[in-house]
């Protein structure tokens, strides 16, 4: 399921598309963000009507939340660090466990301008997406640019995401 993530696409336009998919297969959807803060929620729940379809957003910054609210172990935590393919799998599938929904999108990464490294430089971000009862896929990105376009280029590409996993 790799693609580029779409800059140049309008979020709205995105969302909208997640939507009437979530809203035809009848599904509930919950977000796991770091990196973004809520900005997938919020893209989501801007459009009308996105309680009927839209379950629950939750922002895990610290360790400790993503433990207390997703359930990431904290041994994947210390072994990989927070901005990890096995983290983002935690955290699909542990929001897939702790609410209702049918499908999730977690994402987690470096969006600076400080926190980089030189194997985990600003701009690495994870993102994994999961519907219930199938396997989670994580993709892994390199975003340029300052704060705002790396958190906006993972917002688009969640979104993407969420938009391909469900249509498959």
């Amino acid at each position: 399921m790799d693609f580029p993530a779409p800059a140049d696409v309008a979020l709205t336009e995105l969302a909208e598309q997640v939507a009437a998919a979530v809203q035809q297969r009848r599904l509930m959807l919950v977000t796991a963000e770091s990196c973004t803060g809520g900005w997938i929620a919020k893209a989501l729940t801007d459009l009308p009507g996105s309680s009927a379809w839209f379950d629950a957003g939750v922002v895990t910054y610290s360790y400790e939340a993503k433990q207390a609210l997703l359930g990431v172990d904290p041994r994947t935590l210390e072994h990989t660090g927070a901005v990890s393919e096995e983290t983002v799998l935690e955290m699909v599938s542990g929001a897939l466990a702790r609410f209702g929904a049918g499908v999730a999108v977690a994402v987690t990464g470096i969006a600076g301008p400080g926190g980089g490294t030189p194997d985990k430089p600003v701009g690495t971000v994870w993102i994994a997406w999961k519907r219930r009862g199938g396997y989670a896929h994580a993709q892994l990105f390199h975003f340029d640019g300052d704060r705002e376009a790396v958190r906006r280029q993972t917002v688009a590409a969640a979104l993407t995401g969420l938009r391909k996993t469900l249509t498959e």
